[in-house]
């Protein structure tokens, strides 16, 4: 048995920036407002849904109670499921979980939720009475997971640096990466962002508790207008490096959700019935320590070969890509031009809230094939602890 995504049954908030509109707003709760009203826009019936996935990497207060809290507030107090982390490739990982569960039978209707709050991140306390005075460790859980990985021994952009040492990528690429990237953005908010409406939804900004509506969030918060002269008076963030500010991408709020169904609730469920999304396959791949932007290819390269093709029938490529590196290596490893990847925008463009990212990407994936006429899709990208994911997509579109 197969898995499919309904056509239309998916939504992405916009990305606020970092300490933006969303900053002070639970990103469970948050997620449990935008699901409930993005479900009934859609007209899915509740009583369709038999599993749910809640995908998080930043604690929430509250979020112990993870996805049966999100789903008891959306009014599916009787469907069960896990709560998964896996950094930046959460939202791939929930999707091959959903995919396995429907092509085993044990669900006809997963719903995915991913969402996350860079900002305002918990900090937390590890008492330790053996330490030194008695004192225990205390953990900025964002900002020093960014700089120090336990394992690696490196921060973040230490791995873009190692992967650009590897390729020989300078920072006159990486920018012209940027640039070409922040140009296909363009292309999503055009015509009163007639591309991004396709998918995305508005977010209703309230109080912390929510209990009073003080306005709407209905586009991206924080993308940088960016320029060739702007990037050029970048100096890279490491001495001696390559990476700039301009080359990587930022923190962000957000969240995401999609539908992994049967072929027969897939056609049920489409907001048209003409159009078809397949789940194909997915790949994984863990690369040398402190070389992550360096995973997504043989991810990628692996749910080519689980799907039994080629990079030459790929018609279109979206990646996550938090630094400009990620997406010259892809490029390097597939063969495929990087100039005609990520297409209407990526997160090296419109932020990166960490569990939503990859969904939002796949979801306008599929929305390009759509206006292709269908074709083959593939998504990949990297996350913390030098991991990739990639999955495999085809729209069909029969109208």
């Amino acid at each position: 048995m197969a898995a499919f995504i309904p056509y239309g049954a998916y939504w992405s908030t916009p990305f606020a920036k970092w300490q933006g509109s969303l900053a002070n707003l639970n990103a469970v709760q948050l997620a449990a407002v935008c699901g409930k009203q993005a479900l009934a826009a859609r007209r899915v019936p509740l009583e369709a849904i038999d599993l749910a996935i809640l995908g998080i990497t930043n604690p929430q207060k509250g979020s112990f109670y993870g996805l049966p809290w999100l789903t008891g507030m959306m009014g599916l107090d009787r469907v069960p499921g896990p709560t998964i982390q896996q950094a930046c490739a959460t939202s791939v990982r929930a999707l091959q979980m959903a995919s396995h569960e429907v092509r085993d039978g044990s669900s006809q209707c997963t719903l995915l939720l991913m969402a996350d709050r860079q900002s305002n991140g918990p900090v937390i306390y590890y008492p330790d009475p053996t330490g030194s005075g008695g004192y225990g460790i205390t953990e900025h859980w964002v900002p020093d997971n960014m700089a120090h990985d336990p394992y690696a021994k490196n921060p973040m952009i230490k791995t873009g640096e190692n992967v650009a040492a590897r390729y020989g990528f300078s920072t006159a690429q990486q920018h012209a990466l940027k640039l070409r990237r922040y140009e296909q953005y363009q292309e999503a908010v055009a015509d009163d962002r007639a591309f991004q409406k396709r998918y995305m939804v508005e977010v209703p900004l309230s109080d912390s508790r929510f209990r009073k509506v003080t306005g709407t969030l209905s586009a991206d918060e924080g993308v940088f207008p960016t320029t060739a002269e702007g990037l050029a008076k970048l100096k890279p963030v490491l001495e001696g490096g390559t990476v700039t500010f301009g080359g990587q991408t930022h923190p962000a709020d957000g969240n995401a959700g999609a539908l992994v169904t049967t072929r027969e609730r897939a056609r049920e469920l489409a907001t048209d019935k003409g159009i078809e999304v397949e789940l194909l396959s997915f790949g994984q791949h863990r690369e040398a320590p402190g070389y992550m932007p360096a995973a997504p290819g043989p991810a990628a390269a692996q749910a080519l070969q689980r799907a039994g093709l080629s990079v030459a029938q790929v018609d279109a490529i979206k990646t996550h890509n938090p630094f400009a590196v990620n997406d010259l290596a892809l490029a390097a490893d597939l063969g495929f031009p990087w100039e005609r990847m990520n297409n209407y925008g990526s997160s090296i463009i419109w932020g990166h809230p960490q569990a939503p990212t990859g969904l939002r990407g796949v979801i306008e994936l599929i929305e390009e094939l759509v206006l292709r006429g269908g074709g083959v899709g593939l998504f990949t990208g990297c996350a913390a602890g030098d991991t990739g994911l990639a999955t495999v997509i085809r729209v069909t579109d029969s109208r």
